[in-house]
């Protein structure tokens, strides 16, 4: 399960189900996502997903989203964490002086 081991949830606020809903209704139940074309995703909305920041839980900052994309998006984002957590870890061993052979 997605959600498992997960504190996500608890970020969410209490009236998130009236939100969600307010969201797919403005989007017209539909995933907003949109191709390299400008085309609209035609597939249903079933995702309801923080457009930024993920604590702004305004209406503005909700879109509705087909579980392709959200998944596509959900699964992009882990890899730019995974890659930056990683370089993080790498820069730590990194040499920040000047090799004796370059000083000058």
């Amino acid at each position: 399960m997605a959600w498992e081991g997960s504190t996500r949830k608890e970020s969410l606020p209490p009236n998130w189900q009236k939100l969600r809903a307010e969201r797919f209704k403005i989007d017209g139940f539909r995933c907003t996502q949109r191709d390299v074309y400008g085309e609209r995703c035609e597939e249903p909305a079933q995702e309801c997903d923080h457009h930024g920041d993920r604590l702004d839980h305004r209406i503005q900052n909700l879109r509705s989203l087909c579980s392709w994309h959200h998944q596509k998006k959900s699964s992009r984002q882990g890899a730019q964490a995974r890659y930056a957590k990683k370089r993080a870890f790498e820069n730590k061993f990194r040499r920040t002086e000047t090799h004796p052979a370059f000083l000058g």
